[in-house]
Order: C-alpha cells, then structure tokens, then sequence
C-alpha cells in the first residue's frame, strides 16, 4: 500500500469517526444534506480521489480509491454512496470532459467546493437503461436542449451538477446516447418532492425534470455513441464502490455486537463466553473477510474484459452478507438491539438500501447468468452414457402410466 493511499484512509476513518458517527442521527432528524461535513471530506482530500493531482485531485487508480468507502462506511453507507457518485462524476469529468469544462469545474469538484451526481434512471424503465425517454436536441449554435425526466436522483436540490444520460434520436438502442453534465442552476430545471426514506433522510432522493433545458456543448462528457458504455462503466465502479462501503458497515455492526457481548452477563458468565453467541459472529466475521476480498479483486477488474462480471460479484454478495450482518448482530443484541442508540436498525435499513441502488441484486444475478450461459456454450458435451442415448430419453411419466 502506497504512503499517499495509507493518508487517505486514515482520513477517511478520521472523518468517520470525528463527522459522520456523531451526527448522523441528527443529519437524518433534520432531512437535510450536512454540505458542512462533505465540505470538511474535500478538505480531507476525498472528493477528487479518481482526479489527477494537476487538477486538484489525489490521482489514486480506482482499486485504490475504492477503499475509502470502505473507511466511510464505519461511519455510514448512505454518506458513503453519495460521495462515491460525487467521486465518479468528478473522474469521468476530469477525464473526458472538454478542456473548457475542466477549465470551469474541474477545481470545485476535486475539492468539495461543489458537489455532482450521475442521472440515469427514469422513472418508468429501472434498470433497463435502453427504455430512455430524455431527448437532447442539438441547436444550430451547438448547444443541446433537453427535455425529460429521470428517477432517483441522489443529491437532489443539493449537487451542483448533474452527470446525466441522453438520448439525441427516437431511434431504437443506444447508438444516439450521449452523457452531457447540466449545471442545477439551468434554467427549466426542477425536482419533485423528496421520496420518504426511513433511516437516510439526510440523503435527498427525487425524481429530476428537465423542460426544455439549454446547456453548452462544452459540457458534453461523453458524445453521441459514448453514452451508455461509459454509463455502464460507472454503474460497476459504483457497483464495486457499494460493495466497499458494506464492509464499513459490517465492521460497524460486528464491532457493536463484540463491545456489547464482551461485557453482558448472563448464565454465569459472559455473552461472547456462549458457543451460540461466538458461531453467529463468527459467521459474520468470515463473511466479512470473504467480501474485502471480492470487492477488492472487482476493484482490480474494472476498465478490463472482467470487470463487468466481477462488479457483478461483488454487488450480489457482499450487501447480502451486509444485510445478514447486520440482522445477525442486532440479534446478539437481543431486544437493546433495537434501541435507536446502538444504531443497528439504521444498519440494517441502510444495508437493505445498498442491495437496491446501482442495480438491485437479482440484476447482478442475470449478469452472473447470461456470463455462465456463455461458458456453457464453450464447454464440451458431455458424453451421454450407454443405454441413455436420445432415443431412450423416455418421458418416464407416460412409460409409468
């Protein structure tokens, strides 16, 4: 581990420790983003992890900056995800975006002074990316005016730039898909009214509406043909970033349960003495170890043949084995597991959220499938044994009637 990644994470356990845990709680009482803690995080130096250091960035590859989230995590997953969209607009911004638009953003964006989020998702397609209804048309002076809408829109009202997807035909497929980043101060912007979530409140989430939005062609990021693969590639490295900040959150989960049974009597002796109380943990504590493995080689496969599978991997296990940490420790915890306090049902609602957001586990499986069918296809037959050729495939059903 090189001495600059060493500093990061150390900041990022820092921050929390010192930011996150001690007000969480209060963030979500007041349903309102704390720019005032995502302004200490780019001070800390963790909002330009992916960006090169001429640009005000940390110049980390993304297998090592995706760790930070992991150190993010301790504190919470929800802060965590939000600066990990942040992180991914600022990279594809710093490192496809035109000289005019570094020229702008760049500066604000690798230091926190201004935040962006990714636009996808609209409202009646999910995560099926080709069903995309938001139309951009080109103008005669260059510049493209968009109309539309899009769907769960993390940091709504509160980012300050919008990385987001487009279509510029009525054509079927994603040929004509382009990604253009949309100042929030555009005129003909707005947002629907916030979606009620239960233990990240502090994290707006909208609906997002663009009527007959005009933005410069220099804030085009990825041109016409580009968009959606590179939106694929975002989508695995927030996919691998999720995944990252759930082992935050077991940490965070197990470390509760272990503090409590350490010093909880009971039949004479002390709850982290009972073989049931060590087995439950036990299971968590490999579960853990099992998903900084995995999320870490995904890390290492993004932007290769492998990286789409692997982020698959990791998505599909490790907010499962979050899930079941989480419910496992608050458990162990018996009913004071429950008391708002100790924080697991946070935990647990959030490592429920985390399973969803960037593709929802069953997706990863379809990708997991359709990879399998394709080594399927390049296996040998296998042989069929004597006295059981095609011939013999009898419907034993019928033979018995």
């Amino acid at each position: 581990m090189s001495a600059k990644l060493e500093t990061i994470l150390a900041a990022a356990r820092d921050h929390a420790r010192d930011v996150i845990l001690p007000n969480v709680d209060a963030w979500n009482a007041n349903k309102a983003w704390p720019r005032s803690a995502s302004d200490k995080a780019g001070e800390a130096g963790l909002t330009g992890l992916y960006a090169p250091e001429e640009l005000g960035g940390q110049g980390l590859s993304l297998s090592e900056g995706i760790q930070v989230y992991e150190q993010l995590g301790l504190g919470d997953g929800a802060y965590a995800f939000a600066l990990s969209m942040h992180n991914i607009c600022t990279f594809a911004g710093c490192g496809y975006g035109t000289d005019a638009f570094k020229a702008k953003w760049a500066r604000d964006l690798t230091s926190g002074r201004k935040l962006a989020n990714f636009a996808l998702t609209e409202p009646q397609s999910g995560s099926d990316p080709m069903k995309m209804y938001t139309r951009a048309t080109i103008n005669g002076d260059g510049t493209w005016t968009i109309s539309g809408s899009k769907a769960w829109v993390s940091l709504a009202s509160e980012a300050d730039i919008y990385f987001t997807v487009v279509k510029t035909s009525d054509a079927p497929g994603h040929k004509d898909m382009a990604m253009i980043a949309i100042p929030a101060d555009a005129p003909g912007i707005s947002f629907g009214p916030r979606y009620d979530t239960p233990s990240y409140n502090f994290l707006p989430l909208a609906e997002m509406y663009f009527n007959e939005v005009v933005v410069s062609e220099e804030n085009i990021i990825l041109p016409i043909g580009q968009g959606l693969q590179g939106s694929l590639m975002a989508i695995d490295i927030a996919r691998v970033s999720i995944a990252s900040g759930c082992c935050g959150l077991m940490q965070a989960a197990l470390d509760t349960a272990l503090s409590y049974s350490k010093n909880r009597k009971m039949f004479g002796g002390k709850n982290i003495e009972l073989d049931g109380i060590q087995w439950m943990l036990g299971e968590v504590a490999t579960d853990l170890e099992v998903s900084r493995l995995l999320y870490r080689k995904a890390a290492e496969a993004l932007g290769t043949p492998e990286g789409p599978l692997m982020a698959a991997h990791a998505k599909r296990f490790v907010p499962d084995a979050a899930v079941k940490a989480a419910n496992t420790c608050t458990q162990v915890l018996g009913g004071m597991g429950l008391l708002q306090p100790y924080g697991l049902d946070r935990l647990s609602r959030l490592a429920q959220m985390l399973r969803i957001v960037d593709g929802t586990t069953e997706i990863s499986r379809v990708v997991i499938g359709r990879a399998l069918q394709k080594r399927a296809a390049g296996l040998p037959d296998l042989p069929v044994p004597k006295g059981y050729g095609e011939s013999d495939m009898r419907d034993t059903s019928v033979a018995a009637e």
